[in-house]
């Protein structure tokens, strides 16, 4: 029989994206007050350079921005952070009108030592469900130094920004367990 270990925290990040330039300051308020600290970011992306499946409802020129945080999670936390990401973009929505049906997507993950999860509201083939509605997918892995796509993987985590945002949340990650203990 095997044996049941104590889980490891993961370092919690959350991806924002909007054509609207103000919903990132209102995001970063809001997101702080129900998750923490934002310690690191990566720069601003166009992120419908790599796909157009969210122009309908989300406009043209779309950016992107990863934030990380200072608080450590527990793996099992991402199912309620993803709720309480989706409540804010319901939030934006109904404090901020705008002729777009979603003018901002919040979409939480954690980096691992060895890998980088996505939480979805989307069931596909590669994804497990969690629980209330929420499923979660290795995204990247981490081997032999260097972050690794999958057939799946999504384009934009695949970009330099991306790739090098995700690397150095690893490495806070690995400074940070030193002074944690597993859940």
């Amino acid at each position: 029989m095997g044996e049941i270990k104590k889980v490891q925290p993961v370092f919690l990040i959350v991806a924002v994206f909007s054509s609207i330039e103000p919903v990132f300051d209102w995001a970063r308020e809001r997101v702080e007050s129900e998750l923490g600290k934002i310690i690191i970011e990566s720069p601003k992306f166009r992120f419908d350079q790599f796909t157009n499946y969210y122009t309908p409802s989300m406009g043209q020129t779309l950016q992107k921005q990863l934030w990380g945080f200072q608080n450590l999670i527990n793996p099992s936390d991402i199912t309620k952070i993803k709720l309480v990401t989706n409540q804010l973009e319901t939030d934006f929505c109904n404090e901020n009108k705008t002729d777009l049906p979603r003018p901002i997507n919040l979409d939480p993950g954690y980096v691992d030592l060895g890998k980088l999860i996505l939480a979805s509201t989307k069931d596909h083939a590669h994804r497990i469900y969690l629980s209330n509605g929420i499923f979660a997918e290795t995204t990247l892995i981490y081997r032999q130094k260097k972050w690794e796509s999958l057939a799946w993987s999504y384009p934009d985590y695949q970009s330099e920004i991306s790739l090098n945002f995700l690397s150095q949340c690893r490495d806070l990650l690995k400074s940070q367990r030193k002074n944690f203990s597993a859940y």
